[in-house]
C-alpha cells in the first residue's frame, strides 16, 4: 500500500511531484547539518508553544526526527527553511547535530506559498494567523480568493470568512489568537458595523461568558432596535414635496399671511413669516406670544 502524502493537498498543488529527475532528487531526504540552516523570513507563524516544543524535542531525542523538514540551497553551502520550523526549533533544543530535510528548488515566492500552504494545513494554528496566511498568499502571490480555493482545496466561504476577521478591531483579533472568544463569536461580531459596539459587546462576551447564541441574539435586537429608531425617523419628516406644500399651506392659513417654506434634501431650511406693516407685525407677535404661554 502507498506511504499517504503528508504535505496535503495545499503543497501538492504548488510542488510538481512527479516530473522528472530534479524532483526526484528533491524528494529524497537528506542529513543537513543544523548551523547550515537558516530561518525562513517567510514564516507567517509568530507564536510557537514552549511546552509543545519541550515534549516534541523529547520526542526526537527517543525517535529521531520522523518527518524531514524542507529547506533549500541559497549559497555558500547555506540552507534555508521552507517549512518545518517546530520540528527544527525541537531538534535544536534536543541537541541534534543533523536533521533530515528535503532539499527543493524554489525562488521567494515559491518559498513563500510553500511555507504559507504548509501552515495552514496545520491544526493548531488560531484563526488569525490563518486569515493572515490566507490574505499574504492572496495579496503577495497576486490569488484571487476562487484561484487560492481551488488551490488550497477551501471553500471560497471559508476563506472570506476567515479574511473578514482582518477587518474587527485590533483588541478584538488578539482575543481571538489568545483564544478568548471563538470563531463564532468573531463572525457575528463581523455583522456589527460600528467598531464601537463591537467592542462593547466583545467586552460584555469576556465579562459575562456570553455563548455564541447569545451573542447572536443580543445583535439581532440590536439590529431590530436601530431599524425602528430609523423608520420612525422616516415618519417624523414629510417625505414628499406635497407634504411640504400642504404644511406651508396650513402655516399661511394659521398666520394669515403668506408662509415661504424651504428645506433642502439634508433637512436644513428656513420658514420666513412675512409682514406688510406695524399692526400686521404685532399681530404676529400676538400670535407666536399665545403659543408660548
Amino acid at each position: 500500500m502507498a506511504k499517504k502524502n503528508a504535505l496535503g493537498r495545499g503543497l501538492d498543488a504548488l510542488i510538481d511531484t512527479n516530473s522528472g529527475t530534479n524532483n526526484d532528487r528533491q524528494r529524497e531526504a537528506n542529513e543537513i547539518k543544523i548551523d547550515l540552516i537558516e530561518a525562513n523570513p517567510f514564516q507567517p507563524r509568530s507564536n510557537f508553544d514552549e511546552e509543545a516544543l519541550q515534549e516534541l524535542a523529547d520526542s526526537i531525542k527517543e525517535l529521531g526526527v520522523i518527518q524531514p523538514i524542507t529547506v533549500r540551497y541559497v549559497e555558500s553551502g547555506k540552507f534555508q527553511l521552507i517549512s518545518g520550523e517546530r520540528r527544527l526549533r525541537a531538534s535544536k533544543i534536543a541537541g541534534l547535530i543533523k536533521i533530515p530535510a528535503y532539499v527543493r528548488i524554489a525562488d521567494d515566492q515559491g518559498m513563500l506559498e510553500m511555507a504559507l500552504v504548509e501552515n495552514i494545513q496545520r491544526e493548531d494554528l488560531n484563526a488569525i494567523e490563518v486569515a493572515i496566511s490566507y490574505q499574504r498568499l492572496m495579496e503577495e502571490c497576486k490569488l484571487t480568493q476562487e484561484a487560492l480555493s481551488q488551490r488550497i482545496g477551501k471553500k471560497r466561504s471559508t476563506i472570506s470568512n476567515y479574511t473578514r476577521l482582518l477587518n474587527l478591531p485590533a483588541k478584538v483579533q488578539l482575543g481571538i489568537k489568545e483564544e478568548k472568544i471563538s470563531m463564532g463569536h468573531a463572525r457575528a461580531l463581523i455583522s456589527i458595523k460600528e467598531e464601537e459596539t463591537q467592542l462593547m459587546i466583545y467586552d460584555q462576551i469576556l465579562k459575562y461568558d456570553f455563548s455564541v447564541r447569545r451573542v447572536e441574539d443580543i445583535i439581532r435586537e440590536l439590529n431590530t432596535e436601530n431599524k425602528q429608531k430609523i423608520e420612525k425617523a422616516k415618519k417624523t419628516v414629510p417625505a414628499t414635496a406635497e407634504d411640504y406644500e400642504k404644511l406651508q399651506e396650513h402655516l399661511s392659513n394659521f398666520f394669515a399671511t403668506d408662509i415661504a417654506l424651504k428645506r433642502n434634501a439634508k433637512g436644513s431650511g428656513k420658514i420666513t413669516i412675512p409682514f406688510k406693516n406695524d399692526e400686521e407685525f404685532e399681530r404676529i407677535i400676538a400670535i407666536l406670544d399665545k403659543l408660548n404661554t
